[in-house]
C-alpha cells in the first residue's frame, strides 16, 4: 500500500480544509466561527482525533498485509515504497521551457576556446525567454497601431476616466454608508430605526432649548414652517453640524454627534415635529420655508364672463 503523500502532510491539510469549510458555511459575523461558537472547537478537536485514528488504522492494516506477504513480495514492496516519487509532467515541462542539455551531453555543445581551463558552452537561448521576446514584439506592434496610428485614448484621458469612475463609486458608497454622510450627500431618512435613534438624540441634546415637543424655548420653534437658516434636510443638517447664526445661534454639534446621528435627528425633526401643534409654541422666526426641489403648482386662471347685460331703461308712462 504505497502513498505518495506522507501522513504528516495529509493530516494538517485535511484538518485545515475542514476548518475552512466550517468557517465558510457558518455565519459568525466579524469573528471566526471557532471563537463565536465555542462548540466548534470541540468539533474540530474530534475531527483531528478522527484523522489521527484513520492514519493509525491504515498503518496497522498496512503492517498486517506486509506480514502476510512472502519474502520476495516484501522485498519488492519495500523497493517500491523507497522509490522517490517524481512529477513526470512537471519535470518534462521544465525541461521543455528551459532547453537545458543533460550534463552527460554537454560535450556536444562545448566550444573550442578556453581561458585558464574555463570553457564555454554554446547553449541556445531558453525557450521561455524566446517566447517572451516574441510576445513583446507582438505587443509593441499592437500598441503602435492602436495608439499611434488609430489614435486611441491617451494617458490623460485614461486618468480622467478612471478618476470620474472612482468619484461615482465614492458617491454611491456614501449614499449607503451613513457614517460618511455630509451636508452634500445627506438624504431624509425614513427607516423606523433611524427615526427612533434621532428621537433619542433629540431628547438627550435638544429639549433644553427646543422643548420636548419642539415648540421652542431658548431656541426657535421647530414645529412651524418658518426657518431661520432653511428647513430642508441639507439645511437642517448643516445647522446642526456647523451651528446657527454667529454670536446668538445654536452651537456646532459636529464635535459631539456623529454624522449619522446628525442625519437621524434632522430627519426626526422634519418628520415627527415639523407640522405638529406644540403645547406652548413660540412665535415663528425666520422666513416661511418652501422647498426649492418641489415643483411649483400652477394655479389655473379663472375666465370671467365678459358678456354685458343691457338693462332696458325705457321709462313707461302710466296714464
Amino acid at each position: 500500500m504505497r502513498t505518495n503523500i506522507p501522513w504528516w502532510i495529509r493530516i494538517p491539510v485535511l484538518f485545515f480544509l475542514i476548518l475552512g469549510l466550517m468557517e465558510y458555511f457558518i455565519d459568525s459575523g466579524d469573528k471566526p466561527a471557532f471563537i463565536e461558537y465555542p462548540i466548534t472547537q470541540f468539533f474540530m478537536l474530534m475531527v483531528l482525533l478522527i484523522l489521527i485514528a484513520i492514519e493509525l488504522i491504515l498503518n496497522s492494516v498496512e503492517n498486517v498485509m506486509f506480514q502476510s506477504m512472502t519474502k520476495e513480495a516484501q522485498t519488492r514492496y519495500l523497493e517500491s515504497k523507497s522509490k522517490a516519487w517524481e512529477w513526470e509532467w512537471g519535470k518534462n515541462f521544465w525541461k521543455k521551457i528551459t532547453g537545458n542539455k543533460p550534463i552527460e551531453k554537454e560535450g556536444e555543445i562545448i566550444l573550442d576556446h578556453n581561458y585558464d581551463g574555463i570553457r564555454e558552452l554554446d547553449n541556445n537561448l531558453p525557450p521561455w525567454w524566446v517566447w517572451m521576446f516574441y510576445a513583446t514584439i507582438i505587443f509593441g506592434v499592437i500598441y503602435l497601431v492602436r495608439f499611434h496610428i488609430f489614435k486611441d485614448y491617451d494617458q490623460d484621458l485614461e486618468y480622467e476616466q478612471e478618476v470620474a469612475a472612482a468619484q461615482l463609486e465614492i458617491e454611491a458608497y456614501k449614499k449607503t454608508a451613513k457614517g460618511l454622510v455630509d451636508a452634500s450627500t445627506v438624504e431624509l431618512l425614513t427607516d423606523a430605526a433611524d427615526i427612533s435613534a434621532g428621537k433619542t438624540v433629540f431628547e438627550n441634546n435638544c429639549v433644553a432649548c427646543h422643548m420636548a415637543d419642539g415648540g421652542g424655548g431658548i431656541g426657535p420653534n421647530l414645529a412651524d414652517d418658518h426657518w431661520i437658516l432653511g428647513g430642508g434636510i441639507k439645511e437642517v443638517f448643516t445647522t446642526i453640524s456647523e451651528g446657527g447664526r454667529d454670536g446668538k445661534g445654536m452651537i456646532s454639534w459636529k464635535q459631539t454627534l456623529k454624522p449619522v446621528e446628525m442625519a437621524q435627528v434632522a430627519s426626526y425633526i422634519l418628520q415627527e415635529i415639523t407640522g405638529t401643534t406644540p403645547a406652548n409654541p413660540k412665535a415663528p422666526e425666520g422666513e416661511l420655508w418652501v422647498d426649492p426641489n418641489v415643483p411649483k403648482q400652477e394655479i389655473p386662471e379663472q375666465v370671467t364672463d365678459s358678456t354685458i347685460v343691457v338693462t332696458d331703461s325705457t321709462t313707461v308712462a302710466i296714464n
